[in-house]
């Protein structure tokens, strides 16, 4: 038995290992030498950007680390910065690789302006001692926008957790930490200081830790004793330039839908360009803190059909499971709450003593606790009646439940369901005895099919739609009116 819990405890350590056997196998055992930096993956979306039929001169003065925070440490904080401050340098980089802007030195102006003094300087000495003219040194290029912004916020621990196991000195663990930064930049117009656009990103930056050990007397003054891991922890600099090359994406791509400067591509390519940009931009917006992302799913009405079983709560002991099914339909008043009817058909049995099937109608009002996202849980709850198959005996019933849903499109939903069932009266079972009434339960596994579009999130939309389909509503029967009197129907 306890070879077996080894066994299992070895394969976790495994799982736990191999999960990250990329950082786990490719470990520096050697001396590196330096090699050109390493692309993110928004560094060739820029470059892939449709060109701009005439670049933009854009100057940034200081692109800062707004956030004044410290790098954060077990022991408290050093006087180490929590982010890089070379936030200009990344940017001017990714402005030049989406190829849309001619960035211009103004982080050091002084030193450029000094070093062109020093030319004239130098050019009117050798003029008075050759007597040659040279050209005058040509003028700076001057922005037509500056880009401004910044590093505004970088949150630590944000997310922290991890998974461990450990049997008898053998076991592995896992541990996770989730950081964040956020930029915005914006682009001013130097002719009269409008802001053009402000655009928002931000980025998590992920560590891992994991590890496995091995402690065990294998004999009498005899330990064996292992241990290994690894921590991998996500660079900053690398998630700054990620955050930042997707902040000008978005520039440019915004810019082009208001207007502010124009692609040399065809229009369909520049459509496909702004409903890329738009669905990701409207999921972004749908998404929370916590990748939890919101979206109007579910639509006003719903058939759903399911199968499971039944389970008497009655007079005979040794209640066995039998079949259930049911078939009915839903309607939402808003995506939290509908009402929904249902017509069910099983069987309760109780071993050799009882068995015989009913038929159901069931009257509900449900709440969704999370319509918005793919997986929810509901709770119900309403009154119906049960009857025989041979309806000699019809009852009364209460009834109440909840269960789990999961939306495979929004169209089509995955449910399970847990009904508890309290009928008034005693002879369910054809037996009335004791004080308490006849019970069953279903347990149920089915599909919903949704249809018209899906409600709205916000409560004044919903109110909006309402109004609007009461008045199509309205506009029918006038039309159905002057028809039926041989009118002519206007507009």
């Amino acid at each position: 038995m306890y070879h077996k819990f080894y066994q299992v405890i070895l394969v976790i350590t495994c799982v736990i290992l191999l999960s990250g056997c990329g950082t786990y196998f490719n470990q520096p055992i050697t001396v590196e030498q330096a090699r050109i930096g390493e692309d993110t993956k928004f560094t060739q979306t820029l470059r892939d950007l449709p060109v701009p039929k005439e670049p933009v001169v854009v100057g940034v003065y200081k692109f800062r680390d707004q956030t004044g925070q410290y790098k954060p440490t077990e022991a408290g904080s050093t006087f180490s910065t929590a982010v890089t401050q070379g936030a200009t340098t990344i940017l001017v980089k990714a402005l030049e690789d989406s190829k849309w802007f001619v960035p211009i030195e103004r982080e050091n102006l002084s030193n450029l302006l000094n070093e062109r003094n020093i030319i004239r300087s130098t050019r009117k000495e050798y003029r008075k001692n050759k007597n040659t003219n040279e050209p005058q040194l040509p003028p700076l290029l001057y922005a037509g926008i500056i880009l401004e912004g910044g590093i505004v916020s970088y949150d630590s621990n944000i997310i922290t957790g991890g998974l461990g196991a450990r049997y008898f000195g053998v076991g592995g663990s896992t541990q996770y930490r989730q950081d964040r930064i956020t930029i915005y930049l914006r682009a001013v117009s130097t002719s009269n200081g409008k802001i053009l656009k402000t655009v928002y990103v931000s980025k998590t930056i992920l560590s891992q830790a994991l590890d496995a050990s091995f402690f065990r007397y294998v004999k009498f003054s005899r330990l064996l004793e292992a241990e290994t891991g690894f921590t991998k922890n996500e660079p900053g600099q690398i998630a700054v330039s990620e955050a930042i090359e997707k902040a000008v994406e978005s520039l440019v791509i915004e810019g082009i839908e208001d207007r502010l400067w124009s692609p040399a591509a065809d229009q369909q390519e520049v459509n496909e360009l702004l409903v890329d940009y738009n669905a990701e931009k409207n999921e972004a917006q749908n998404t929370g803190l916590y990748e939890r992302y919101f979206k109007e799913r579910r639509g006003k009405k719903s058939l759903f059909v399911n199968g499971g079983l039944a389970l008497i709560s009655g007079d005979y002991n040794n209640a066995d499971l039998s079949y259930s099914a049911r078939v009915g339909g839903k309607w939402y008043f808003n995506p939290y709450i509908n009402a929904n009817a249902s017509l069910s058909k099983f069987q309760l049995r109780n071993e050799e003593a009882f068995s015989e099937g009913f038929n159901a109608i069931d009257i509900n009002a449900e709440l969704t606790l999370l319509p918005f996202e793919k997986l929810t849980p509901f709770f119900f709850g309403g009154f119906g009646n049960v009857n025989s198959d041979d309806f000699d005996r019809t009852f009364f019933k209460f009834q109440y439940g909840g269960g789990i849903e999961y939306l495979v499109t929004d169209q089509i939903g995955v449910a399970f369901n847990a009904t508890h069932n309290l009928v008034l009266g005693d002879k369910l079972d054809n037996v009335s005895q004791g004080k308490r009434d006849d019970q069953y339960f279903n347990f149920s596994l089915g599909l919903n099919w949704y249809f018209k579009s899906p409600l709205k999130m916000d409560k004044e939309l919903r109110k909006q739609k309402r109004r609007e389909e009461k008045e199509l509503r309205k506009l029918k029967k006038r039309n159905r009116q002057v028809i039926e009197n041989g009118e002519v129907p206007k507009g």
